[in-house]
């Protein structure tokens, strides 16, 4: 896990530390200091400071912004928004600074102690960036703290600034002072997002082994009323629950407490990212608007405590703060993750079965019906995450025909495995594949702060055989499912639960392309054609712009849909259009529209049997709500 590097460092420190001793040198032992200000909030300014001490003497201090974020697997040049650099000694003497590359900053002539301060600008309140404005400062570490090298296992102590009625809600270690809090390393400290605002909170307890209680805590800056802020509470203690009755115990939190930091505001983006002890769950939305979508992102984030955060792909061992980060394994960490969020909403007792249903549907949709299958595999596609995972680039991208989320297919994999092992083996869930997992990956068998090891995808397969007892089982799934291309049979698998998967417009017709109106009459091909629509096939391509179907005037795009309105799948159509290099025709044969939902037999009309009764109990929990 990400504390692999501090643990190393941390024992070479001491070994170091010792030799100085021995040899009667009183150097200063290394620590950090941060504080920060935002006295130009209004303007998305804030004012850092950054103090290194017990630095090496004899050579340059390098002092480097990260690119890259923990739980991002992108790269994110945090650095852009770092200006007005300046450095003094312990004295006060300013020290000159050069820069080596658009992430480093380096400070010689020091005296062991290095003060460097800037001035960094921030207006995005999401789980990767930093904003400052008058209602709050929303902080992810590594898009707001420099850092040294060298300095990596140093404990870090950090000092914010509270304006009136502000106060703070952190995973970092509390002092006596509220404004100040404290890290470990710098692992802990930049895996540490900070909300300090006047948020609103509400907590609970939770029992762990051995008698240890944890606290929940749900901080909420937010513009709604105090009982929404309750009502969503309620929800996500439920969801609390079932996940720790399902793994079996909550995940040790390293300083006893676990903290949803939440920012619901009309000028937030959409966003959830996973920490340690922590989770960050952003949104433009309310509770009162979409508290069913946000409480899914919450379960989804929670799962993350135990999946990824403790139980750890080895291919993200170490974090790097420098480069991107790729994993294999991103179908697991992510997609697994995305495929309980929801079901835990669903154990919980707040959806019922046909809204569950939608989700299930969903999976299986966009599984089947992916055409980026024919390129990646499960394992390829989390190889992506470096392009996808909020990555930004400005050149057109076939995503939309080559790419299938690893979240997407993970979920899709759990469902069709969960299903797969509830249909084949007596008493053998995925339940109890997570809770294998756990145990031997993810739960610590020394002090909470001590990394557990990491997994292998072989790792990964060898632990289902041994679940199942069954490892040519295991060897097939991994093979068929996760390195291979293949879909489960989901239609199959659902029926066992008395869920019917089926066409959601059988035989009508599907283009494969959003569609926009073009001034003057006419639609416009808006983006690249699904590779299995109807318009893919007759060759055409993003822009493109329809003038006239069987030899009628295309005045828009609802109009287009009226004609095909009459249509059905296999018919054929004549069509002018405009294209990259003049005007041509096309003859269009209309393909049926692919897509798929899932629904309760007993919504369709169909007999549910007991047998799929106790089946659809035993996978959504007795406490689900018809």
């Amino acid at each position: 896990m990400r504390f692999n590097i501090a643990a190393r460092a941390a024992r070479a420190s001491g070994l170091a530390a010792l030799g100085l001793l021995i040899a009667g040198t009183a150097a200063a032992q290394p620590r950090v200091e941060y504080e920060i200000r935002y006295p130009n909030r209004v303007h998305h300014e804030a004012e850092v400071t950054a103090t290194f001490h017990g630095v090496p003497a004899g050579r340059p201090l390098q002092v480097r912004m990260s690119r890259t974020s923990p739980g991002r697997y992108a790269l994110h040049e945090f650095a852009k928004n770092v200006y007005a650099v300046r450095a003094a000694d312990g004295s006060g003497r300013a020290l000159s600074i050069t820069r080596p590359d658009p992430h480093q900053w380096d400070v010689a002539g020091h005296d062991g102690t290095v003060r460097v301060t800037y001035t960094l600008f921030g207006d995005r309140v999401d789980g990767t960036y930093t904003a400052f404005d008058a209602t709050h400062a929303h902080m992810n570490m590594p898009a707001t703290f420099v850092w040294a090298l060298g300095m990596e296992s140093a404990p870090v102590r950090v000092r914010f600034d509270r304006p009136e009625g502000w106060r703070v809600a952190t995973q970092l270690v509390p002092t006596p002072d509220s404004s100040v809090f404290t890290a470990p390393h710098l692992q802990y400290f930049m895996d540490s997002p900070t909300e300090v605002g006047p948020f609103d909170l509400r907590s609970w307890t939770v029992a762990g082994p051995g008698g240890r209680t944890y606290t929940i805590r749900l901080a909420v800056h937010h513009l709604g009323t105090p009982a929404e802020l309750d009502r969503y509470a309620e929800k996500a203690e439920k969801v609390v629950a079932e996940q720790i009755a399902t793994w079996g115990e909550p995940a040790p939190y390293d300083f006893g407490t676990y903290t949803f930091i939440a920012d619901y505001l009309p000028w937030a983006d959409g966003d959830g990212m996973e920490h340690r002890n922590s989770t960050i769950l952003t949104s433009s939305n309310s509770i009162a608007r979409a508290e069913m979508g946000l409480l899914g992102t919450l379960s989804h984030e929670y799962f993350h405590s135990w999946n990824v955060e403790r139980v750890r792909p080895a291919s993200l061992e170490p974090f790097s703060f420098t480069e991107a980060n790729m994993s294999g394994e991103l179908w697991f960490a992510e997609g697994f993750t995305s495929y309980f969020d929801d079901l835990f909403i669903r154990r919980a007792g707040i959806v019922n079965d046909s809204v569950y249903a939608i989700s299930a549907g969903g999976m299986a949709n966009a599984v089947v019906n992916a055409p980026g299958r024919r390129y990646f595999s499960p394992v390829e596609m989390s190889m992506q995450a470096p392009f996808v995972d909020a990555a930004v680039s400005i050149d057109p991208h076939n995503r939309g025909n080559t790419f299938l989320s690893y979240y997407t297919w993970g979920s899709g994999i759990a469902l069709g495995l969960d299903l797969s092992l509830r249909s084949r083996f007596r008493n053998v869930t995925l339940d109890d594949y997570m809770r294998a997992v756990w145990r031997e990956f993810g739960r610590p068998q020394t002090e909470a702060l001590a990394p557990a090891r990491p997994y292998t995808m072989a790792d990964l397969r060898r632990v289902l055989g041994e679940v199942t007892g069954d490892r040519a089982f295991a060897d097939d799934f991994f093979a068929r499912y996760v390195e291979g291309r293949e879909a489960v049979d989901y239609a199959a698998l659902l029926g066992r639960a008395g869920f019917l998967l089926r066409k959601t417009q059988p035989g009508r017709p599907w283009l494969g392309a959003q569609l926009e109106d073009v001034q003057g009459g006419g639609v416009r091909i808006a983006g690249y054609p699904a590779a299995n629509g109807s318009l893919y096939a007759a060759g055409f391509t993003a822009g493109d712009v329809i003038r006239t179907v069987d030899g009628q005037a295309v005045a828009d795009a609802a109009a287009l849909r009226s004609v095909l309105e009459r249509k059905r799948a296999g018919d054929v159509i004549q069509a002018g259009y405009e294209t990259r290099g003049g005007t041509r025709q096309a003859t269009i044969t209309l393909t049926e529209n692919p897509a798929l939902e899932a629904v309760p037999y007993e919504v369709a009309g169909m007999r549910v049997t007991p047998e799929m009764r106790a089946f659809r109990q035993s996978w959504l929990g007795s406490g689900a709500r018809q």
